[in-house]
């Protein structure tokens, strides 16, 4: 894993990103299209993702040699990610394959970890059979650098973990590096090798190391539920070809959308943000660190707080997508106290509230101001909404702003109790208690008549008449996303994307534009379009490092009051890629 920022590894995300064709969903790669007399092959194909987008919450498990040096090398704290130190620390091959000899987890219990992983209400695992170490955590042919080879464990730890899931009814994928290997010679190192026992033919690693160990993990371990490869570094077309028709035989499998070669796969992979207006058209897993790693580091302490993480999985189910929430377990083969800690109180919360998670779908609602919302329709027509509340309301009463179907009934989900709603010209306003049950989400489930009808609520002017464009308000079209913690748009690289906003304009008049932007490169220019004015406004560059400068974007005449347009379109003629937060318009007196 690498986490992805606006610019540098975040360009591979957004061609990536392109690549997949965001707008139309085709089979994943190696799956027959189910022909149209062919009713196993069209079974498969439409039950295939039905699990999967059912279970909202799976976990990932980042575990291998790495978590030997556990982020300190030659008596030094390396920064960056605890599984990439070999990289970046540039660790000698023979020097870093001696920590193997130190790889020996025998407080490992599979049993321990599907239980804790099932008490937290997640419903599927991702481990590492390889990362970018090229160190296999099975009992490979391919290579004897692997857990059974070369540590004095001498266990194929993912056979155990298998076994586990078949006895305790838990999904099992496998996350597999396809090219990034820095110790078989050949593999792909993104940046290039540093050590010369990992020179080679990519060609040769590929048919001699990895498509077997695919061959292997596809076919020894029983059902894979999903198979998530990573970093596809030198991975053409030709290359991902050798690698699709293994999949044939294992139709029922999911993939993501990191083998490379234009490859789509089913699932996109937010990393380490939640897509602010999800990602329509497509499955999406948002793949998250606990703190800041993925592998084991002793000395990381950023751990998210409980809250955080029920919250993040609120938020992705409330947008139609699954959360991939990583453990890094230790050498010895423990999750760190504090993971267990927080896995705990996930569980504590979904056993309560699950109903509201599993087997939802995406929030009717644009934005709520209070929480999130998750969706089920109901066999006889109705819906039930699930209102998962944040910030509980003061004054006893929560509004549904926009509601428009008449409301059957209300409840406190954790307790059953009965709550009065009445109609408002704003929606459905509900009468709930002074205090919230649960200070992490309380869920409220609504049940009302028919499909959600809700009428959009437009933002105001402020009162002086100045204004500010959020990108989780935007109307996004052609690619260009709302995403990353502090929201901004982003993936912005093609040049027919556009994102407009709809606000009531209380005072007509002429208004000053500024936004923070972040561009890599000269030439990004795009015109703001208000009525039938039109500014154009360039980009400042600020390079690869994803900060971001405020932006003078120039002055534009509003000439109504009421609801106006406002759109942003790129300039095509050397448009390259830029990310952009709020834009704040001023009166200018």
């Amino acid at each position: 894993m690498r986490k992805y920022t606006a610019f540098g590894s975040g360009l591979l995300a957004a061609a990536l990103m392109l690549n997949t064709g965001l707008a139309n969903a085709v089979a994943g790669p190696g799956k027959p299209s189910p022909k149209k007399n062919s009713t196993k092959h069209a079974v498969i194909e439409t039950n295939r993702m039905a699990w999967w987008s059912k279970a909202r919450f799976g976990m990932f498990i980042h575990w291998g040699v790495y978590s030997v040096p556990a982020g300190v090398y030659d008596g030094k704290k390396i920064p960056g990610l605890g599984e990439w130190i070999m990289h970046d620390a540039k660790i000698p091959v023979d020097t870093y394959q001696a920590y193997a000899k130190d790889f020996n987890p025998t407080k490992y219990d599979p049993e321990k970890w599907v239980q804790t992983a099932k008490a937290a209400g997640v419903k599927y695992i991702v481990i590492t059979t390889k990362h970018h170490d090229g160190f296999a955590m099975f009992d490979s042919k391919a290579s004897d650098w692997n857990i059974v080879k070369r540590t004095p464990y001498g266990k194929d730890v993912i056979k155990m973990l298998a076994d586990a899931c078949r006895k305790y009814g838990m999904k099992l994928g496998f996350y597999y590096s396809q090219a990034n290997d820095w110790n078989n010679p050949g593999g792909a190192a993104a940046g290039g090798h540093w050590d010369k026992k990992q020179d080679g033919s990519f060609d040769d690693y590929l048919d001699k190391v990895a498509i077997p160990q695919i061959k292997e993990i596809l076919n020894n371990y029983g059902d894979v539920a999903e198979l998530w490869w990573d970093v596809p570094t030198d991975m053409t077309k030709e290359r991902a070809a050798k690698i699709t028709p293994l999949l044939a035989k294992h139709p029922e499998i999911i993939t993501n959308n990191r083998l490379g070669g234009g490859v789509q796969g089913d699932l996109e992979t937010p990393e380490q943000y939640i897509p602010a207006t999800g990602i329509p058209g497509r499955h999406w897993e948002t793949c998250m660190t606990m703190n800041d790693t993925w592998g084991f580091k002793t000395y990381d302490e950023h751990w998210k707080s409980s809250q955080t993480l029920i919250r993040n999985l609120v938020d992705i189910a409330s947008k139609g997508g699954n959360y991939l929430l990583n453990v890094g377990p230790k050498s010895t083969g423990e999750f760190p106290e504090p993971i267990v800690e927080r896995l705990k109180a996930m569980g504590d919360w979904m056993k309560v509230n699950g109903e509201a998670i599993y087997g939802t779908t995406a929030s009717p609602f644009k934005k709520l101001p209070w929480g999130r919302c998750t969706t089920k329709e109901m066999p006889n027509g109705n819906t039930t909404l699930y209102l998962q509340v944040f910030n509980w309301p003061t004054d006893g009463q929560l509004l549904v702003p926009g509601l428009k179907n008449q409301a059957i009934s209300a409840k406190l989900l954790a307790n059953g109790s009965a709550l009065k709603f009445k109609k408002t010209a704003e929606g459905l306003s509900i009468t709930v208690p002074s205090a919230a049950l649960d200070e992490n989400a309380t869920v409220i489930k609504l049940q009302i008549k028919g499909k959600p009808d809700v009428e959009t609520i437009i933002p105001s002017a402020n009162a002086d008449g100045s204004f500010v464009l959020s990108p989780a308000d935007a109307d996004l079209k052609g690619g260009v996303q709302s995403e990353h913690d502090i929201p901004n748009l982003g993936y912005w690289t093609s040049p027919k994307a556009t994102a407009s906003w709809q606000i009531k304009i209380t005072k007509p008049g002429t208004y000053a534009m500024e936004a923070p932007i972040a561009a890599a490169r000269e030439g990004n220019s795009f015109n703001i379009t208000v009525g039938d004015q039109t500014v154009k406004a360039t980009a400042q560059v600020t390079g690869n490092d994803g900060r971001y400068v405020s932006n003078n974007l120039g002055q534009i005449k509003i000439t109504q009051a009421g609801i106006t347009t406002i759109t942003i379109t790129p300039v095509a003629e050397n448009w390259q890629h830029i990310n952009l937060r709020a834009i704040t318009f001023k009166p200018v007196n």
